[in-house]
């Protein structure tokens, strides 16, 4: 196709917005891709939603190639289907009423619908399954953020499959990770697999892709030596060994008059705070839990959410005082009869905790001798930890969330009776995965690795055309031949025809990135050439008219 720019609705801007820090922000702001109707709501204006169609086909075509059915679902979703499934307590998710009082809710995500739907398998002849869909998304986010990198309103890509086993499931989630993979490539996109936590999703696993990002709202944890990645939330380390204190027969109270934080305990007492344990209470629906790290770690809600199976509140001061008696500076496990989950990082050694007291601690408390608790990792791995893998050292790197897979089991499937019949002749309750993309912050995370000082520089398999053609007055007819050629060739061209200065057309097209760049001058009626730049590298190269389509197919060759 051939888009003259002079009938475009092509809003280019010289600066960007003031509370713009990310890259992507501040580039798909000027270049006309974007623009901002509320906080974390955005409209794709005619070049962003070409880029972001051509992300959707990429993802489309790769999920049709390992047997994926489009679909679509409403956005509109019944309240019951999220009582049914236990989420429809989640803080993000938007509730309204109807005009005659029915509960609805906006999801932003559809497994309980799609849950639902599955109702209808009825055979393991019918099985496996795999449906998706390209759907708006609600997300009551309180801090939308970053451009499209943290949204309330998106379209995402939510597969969901269907099988009769967990071999099945292993299968169809391999799948979606090669599949992954491949949509990551065609994107011109550097992303890493990593460990995630499943979180408000529910299910045994999961796993992500991060990319690389200075302006990324996640943090990608690596290893030094390249054979671990995980998602911060995720993230598994081994910490530094404590420096413990002489062992105790049995715990001994110590009284710590004001003492109420790790800090100015470890300096009262004159301890290492990897020597304490930190007490944090909380409510999973009606039980009460006391979740304990060490001191000096912080406590992972993403990885607690995972192990108590689902949500949770902190508890408010007054619960607090009903269950331990105490204030929330002087909690412990010792002798409390509440369920207690202890971190990893407890197991082996001597620790001082809260007494249950005001104004006391106990030193020498050890785990399974004073209190019998439950163990899961539940720390914030730290930079600086050392690798589960090699021992090497972990690092912090800033990154973008591209996607999200997750094992789902049967936790929608069980309080949905969608059971099937097995061969076997025994009812059995379907296996479920999830899997999900977000266009628009795919896009994000490409201009995000991929711009310089000038604007963006887009990937050929997403950019809004191929060729962009830059009309210098007096060179219309030379321009629409280039334009022509390059069309009849197979090539999406933005001709450049306005009546502006060179200048300004020369900035938006280095701005708007496509990735090649033609400038039609007197040369071209002088001679027959014109310039063709490949937009990465900024170099000019002198090719006559006939021969410019040769030229372009040999750059991409």
């Amino acid at each position: 196709m051939i888009a003259r720019a002079s009938q475009l609705f092509l809003p280019t801007l010289r600066d960007a917005p003031a509370d713009a820090d990310a890259a992507s922000h501040k580039l798909l702001v000027r270049g006309g891709f974007i623009r901002q109707v509320g906080a974390g709501l955005w409209t794709f204006m005619p070049l962003g939603w070409r880029v972001h169609q051509k992300v959707v086909q990429i993802i489309r075509e790769e999920i049709n190639a390992i047997g994926g059915q489009e679909m679509l679902e409403p956005v509109l979703t019944p309240a019951e289907l999220w009582e049914t499934s236990g989420r429809i307590g989640i803080p993000i998710v938007f509730h309204l009423k109807d005009r005659n009082g029915r509960d609805f809710v906006l999801p932003f995500s559809h497994e309980e619908t799609m849950t639902f739907h599955a109702r209808e398998l009825q055979s393991y002849k019918q099985l496996p399954q795999l449906w998706y869909h390209f759907s708006t998304k609600e997300r009551d986010e309180p801090r939308p953020r970053g451009g499209l990198l943290r949204v309330r309103e998106f379209i995402m890509k939510d597969s969901y499959s269907f099988d009769r086993d967990e071999a099945g499931l292993d299968r169809s989630f391999d799948a979606h990770k090669s599949a992954y993979e491949r949509i990551w490539q065609r994107c011109g996109l550097e992303a890493y697999y990593v460990e995630a936590e499943s979180g408000i999703m529910g299910g045994r696993e999961s796993s992500g892709f991060m990319a690389p990002a200075e302006s990324g709202e996640n943090i990608l944890v690596r290893c030094e030596n390249g054979d671990y990645y995980a998602d911060y939330d995720a993230a598994r380390g081994i910490p530094r060994a404590p420096d413990f204190p002489e062992a105790l027969e049995r715990p001994e109270e110590v009284e710590t008059p004001g003492v109420t934080t790790i800090e100015s305990l470890a300096e009262f007492l004159d301890i290492d705070p990897a020597a304490t344990s930190k007490a944090m209470p909380v409510m999973v629906g009606e039980r009460p839990v006391l979740a304990l790290v060490r001191g000096d770690d912080r406590l992972s809600e993403e990885k607690l959410v995972t192990a108590l199976g689902e949500a949770y509140r902190p508890m408010t001061d007054e619960e607090i005082r009903a269950v331990f008696g105490a204030s929330g500076g002087s909690l412990g496990p010792v002798a409390v009869t509440i369920d207690i989950l202890a971190d990893e990082a407890l197991r082996e050694g001597q620790f001082v905790t809260g007494a249950n007291r005001d104004g006391w601690h106990l030193r020498g408390v050890e785990a399974g001798r004073d209190y019998k608790p439950q163990f899961a990792d539940i720390r914030q791995a730290n930079e600086g930890d050392a690798c589960i893998v090699c021992g090497g050292k972990l690092l912090e790197q800033t990154a973008i969330e591209l996607g999200h897979i997750f094992k789902l089991g049967t936790f929608y499937s069980v309080p949905f009776g969608a059971t099937f019949l097995d061969e076997d002749g025994e009812e059995k309750p379907l296996v479920m995965g999830s899997y999900g993309i977000g266009p628009a912050r795919t896009m994000a995370a490409i201009v995000e690795q991929h711009n310089d000082d000038r604007g963006i520089v887009w990937p050929r398999s997403v950019a809004p055309y191929d060729v962009h053609i830059v009309a210098l007055p007096g060179t219309e007819s030379y321009a629409d031949q280039a334009a022509s050629a390059l069309h009849e060739a197979g090539f999406d061209v933005l001709l450049d025809d306005r009546d502006a200065r060179a200048g300004e057309k020369f900035a938006d097209a280095d701005l708007i990135g496509c990735p090649f760049r033609v400038t039609v001058g007197r040369k071209a009626a002088e001679d027959g050439t014109v310039d063709l730049r490949e937009r990465a590298k900024g170099e000019d190269d002198a090719v006559k008219v006939d021969e410019l389509v040769g030229a372009v197919r040999g750059k991409l060759s």
